[in-house]
């Protein structure tokens, strides 16, 4: 029934299309998750999934694929495996692996008709798409952050292309902002919840003193005193003996007192007295135990449905009493089933575990109101200690069906009509589209020449530069250099490296080499050439040592020179001042004030440039 409706709905050639397809599915978790069900339910001949995670507590909420007890189990196995479920026909092969592992090279991406991107990690994409473009194979790109998402297609054909993933010059370009599908930035890191004690110069952070193995534990102070270093000595002395005062109080009605104390009475004093530390901040406030106890002696502990609101601070108080209780007890449980060949058990701190993440709420709420900062809710603070990027189900399920959308013009060969298509809370639709682009012919990425190069055991660098690409190709010795993943292997002050090996240099199979052009005398030096390398075990009989098949490589266009006028004949227009503005300049407000900008440089107001604010005449943008 259903594959009749998907005929009805798609047509017969489409349909035929996507039953004999092969696709590569990267990631199987929020995006991943849906669109292994659509890809599914669709019809979609063979699917291969791979991803290198495991299923955590916190990946239930929205990637649906996954029940409680598939916990710390691999992600695409499991996807596999349920994903049977909708189509017990489906033909699935799943792989607990990196995508950047040798295994995955270029031959094998070349196997698949289309591959879709669902993935969370910027180096994993950025290979994904080079892979790709070295294989020829069509990407699907997408990825999600709240209610924005974004999908496109990249493929590098010389009448329609999307822009790369890689191509650095042109992501913030598509919308004027930056593109989703470009790495995701995590959420700003509050360090009040990540350490919820403090950095303390001279100890350990108190936590790992509680519930680890403290550092003073494992190596004797040094007590030999001087005159430089006595003083600091014995308060670290004191410090430790301190610190072990409280955790010989572990399991007593006073630990929680004697750790509060501590933290927020007895050191908050300290800094408090570092008056130089305060002149132009705010000084923390000391917290006094008895008298918060007294406040919260009504207060009842938050329950699960309070997991989004800020807790009061007698709330934190409570919590702080209670978590530090529940670590306590499964401590000593630990240290009771230890035996004398053990290592001294600890405790690990996981955003996933409900007594350690309610520890650490609660301190960092503490904290944060001794230095005046705003309290979070526990929702929050694990996605701050997880470095979790708000997901929502809705947006990953929206985004998974546009990949398929686009999928289908790509098995049409239909790229002309493929969109990058935008998901957008803001404004007056929810989904917005724009067309495919043309090359951008200063990116090093979408201008690059891509191919395979056959080389010999016994082929050497020599053999490459002399052999194939200054006769095949006219390339200028003198004007070139080759590199590769880990560097420079030649330019014409690296002539020694010519009579050696390639595989001396580390370039071996699918190794990949970029030829760079440097003829700058006549300013329209050849796009990059980049080659995938690939072994000859047994070369046949009177077989050259490299070949490579047959490419064009275009120049590079010219950039157009733009004659400069005499100063004297340079009129400023509304600002007049007769100044001359050099070639490339453009002209952008900086502060209200006109400020002139170097060609290729960015308008950042920061570290990188200068910006010297001039009278009515504006500002001048130097470059540093």
């Amino acid at each position: 029934m259903r594959a009749s409706s998907i005929k009805r709905s798609l047509g017969v050639d489409l349909t035929t299309k996507i039953k004999e397809s092969r696709v590569l599915l990267v990631g199987a978790g929020g995006i991943g998750c849906e669109l292994l069900k659509n890809l599914v339910l669709t019809g979609f001949g063979e699917v291969h999934i791979i991803d290198l995670d495991t299923i955590d507590l916190s990946n239930l909420n929205r990637q649906f694929l996954f029940r409680h007890e598939h916990i710390k189990k691999p992600k695409a196995l499991v996807a596999k495996e349920v994903a049977h479920n909708f189509q017990p026909g489906a033909k699935l092969e799943a792989y607990h692996a990196n995508i950047m592992d040798r295994q995955f090279n270029v031959g094998w991406f070349q196997t698949f008709n289309i591959v879709f991107n669902a993935l969370d990690n910027l180096a994993a994409r950025r290979h994904v798409n080079r892979m790709c473009l070295a294989a020829g194979v069509p990407l699907i790109e997408s990825g999600t952050t709240g209610f924005n998402g974004q999908v496109q297609v990249i493929k590098q054909v010389r009448s329609v292309y999307t822009p790369a993933l890689s191509d650095e010059a042109r992501t913030n370009d598509i919308r004027e902002k930056p593109s989703v599908t470009t790495a995701t930035p995590k959420p700003h890191q509050n360090h009040s919840l990540f350490a919820p004690f403090g950095p303390r110069r001279h100890s350990p952070s108190i936590a790992s003193q509680l519930f680890g193995v403290s550092e003073d534990e494992e190596a004797e102070l040094d007590m030999t005193e001087n005159a430089d270093n006595a003083e600091e000595i014995a308060n670290l002395k004191k410090e430790a003996d301190t610190l072990k005062e409280i955790r010989d109080s572990m399991g007593s009605d006073d630990f929680a007192k004697n750790v509060f104390k501590k933290v927020f009475e007895t050191d908050m004093e300290r800094l408090r007295g570092l008056d130089a530390m305060w002149k132009e901040r705010e000084a923390p406030k000391v917290l006094v135990f008895d008298e918060l106890q007294e406040s919260s002696a009504s207060i009842n502990l938050p329950n699960s449905n309070a997991d989004q609101r800020e807790w009061s601070m007698e709330e934190n108080l409570v919590m702080f009493k209670d978590s530090l209780d529940r670590l306590s007890k499964r401590l000593k449980e630990l240290q009771l089933k230890k035996t004398p060949d053990d290592p001294e058990p600890i405790l690990t701190f996981d955003k996933d575990d409900e007594d350690t993440l309610d520890f650490v709420t609660a301190t960092a709420n503490l904290r944060a109101d001794v230095f005046h900062i705003g309290r979070t809710s526990k929702f929050d603070t694990k996605q701050m200690a997880g470095n979790i990027i708000p997901a929502i189900a809705t947006t990953n399920a929206m985004t998974a069906s546009l990949c398929v959308l686009q999928s289908f013009k790509v098995l049409q060969n239909d790229l002309s009509n493929a969109k990058i298509v935008f998901l957008e809370r803001s404004g007056p639709r929810a989904i917005n589209s724009e067309g495919l682009r043309a090359p951008n012919a200063t990116c090093g990425v979408c201008s690059t020449v891509r191919g395979a190069l056959s080389v010999t055991p016994s082929a050497t660098l020599q053999d490459l530069v002399e052999g194939v690409l200054e006769p095949q190709f006219g390339y200028n010795t003198q004007e070139m250099s080759i590199s590769t993943d880990q560097g420079v292997v030649y330019d014409p002050d690296m002539e020694d490296n010519l009579p050696k090996k390639l595989s001396e240099l580390g370039i071996t199979n699918d190794s990949f080499l970029t030829v760079v052009d440097q003829d700058d005398i006549n300013q329209d030096p050849r796009v990059n050439l980049e080659f995938w390398i690939v072994e000859q075990t047994e070369p046949t009989e009177g077989s050259k040592p490299v070949m490579v098949q047959t490419l064009d490589i275009p120049r590079r266009k010219k950039k157009p020179v733009t004659p400069e006028p005499d100063v004297a004949s340079v009129t400023n227009g509304a600002a007049g001042t007769g100044k001359r503005k050099r070639e490339g300049e453009d002209e952008l407000l900086t502060n209200g004030h006109v400020a002139k900008k170097v060609a290729g440089e960015s308008a950042k107001n920061g570290d990188e440039d200068v910006v010297v604010i001039g009278d009515d005449e504006g500002a001048i943008l130097i470059d540093d």
